[in-house]
């Protein structure tokens, strides 16, 4: 008997039952082409052991944060809203909620600048001391509290009572040694042209570094 006709769909072969003759069983075992993915999938499972077998450990995501006490660490910390300028139209705020973060647990600001929408800072925390988690907790609900409730919300944001100001999450990054320090201050220092916000670093108001400090009398903090 002939092969039966078959298609090929998407890489997967498929007989036209209507062309089999009635009662074949023999025709329905016929299987033409590759065989199906599956198949190959359970033989290579077969062939490679678990991670416990092949003597390795499964890494999985992981947002714990990198926390050294007495750390210098960069931060970068966004609004919800990327097309606010909310963090420079209230600058006293911020400046507010800062300063009474650190009121309360002290730590260093070696740079500092903040944008419309978002803002990158270098810490030194305290020896023996990395809760920066709570620092920036505690900036976040302070200058929220500041502002008038009527930024847009989801449902699940306004049943849980939080406000629509800050992104969850930010980057932060363990500061390594000298160099590392100096690029990231770099970074911080050329932020605003790099925006096309100004044409020099000395001329964003709201910025502090050790270079533009050299520059300009500071008093963002």
């Amino acid at each position: 008997m002939a092969p039966p006709p078959v298609l090929l769909l998407s890489g997967v072969w498929i007989v036209q039952l209507s062309d089999l003759p009635i009662g074949s069983a023999d025709a329905l075992e016929w299987s033409p082409g590759p065989p199906c993915t599956s198949n190959r999938r359970a033989e290579k499972r077969k062939r490679i052991p678990p991670f416990s077998e092949a003597g390795h450990t499964p890494v999985m995501p992981d947002y714990r944060r990198n926390r050294v006490p007495g750390g210098t660490f960069f931060f970068t910390v966004n609004l919800l809203d990327r097309r606010s300028s909310l963090l420079v139209a209230r600058i006293d705020a911020l400046r507010d909620a800062v300063r009474q973060a650190r009121a309360r647990a002290p730590f260093h600001i070696d740079a500092w600048v903040v944008l419309p929408d978002h803002m990158h800072c270098l810490w030194t925390l305290p020896e023996g001391d990395a809760n920066f988690p709570g620092r920036w907790r505690a900036i976040k609900t302070q200058f929220a509290k500041s502002l008038p409730v009527g930024e847009s919300r989801s449902l699940v944001m306004t049943n849980r009572g939080e406000r629509g100001i800050w992104q969850r999450r930010y980057w932060q990054h363990t500061i390594r040694d000298d160099r590392d320090f100096a690029a990231h201050m770099d970074y911080i220092h050329f932020n605003p042209v790099k925006h096309g916000l100004v044409a020099h670093p000395a001329d964003w108001p709201h910025s502090l570094s050790i270079r533009s400090c050299w520059l300009r009398s500071c008093c963002l903090w």
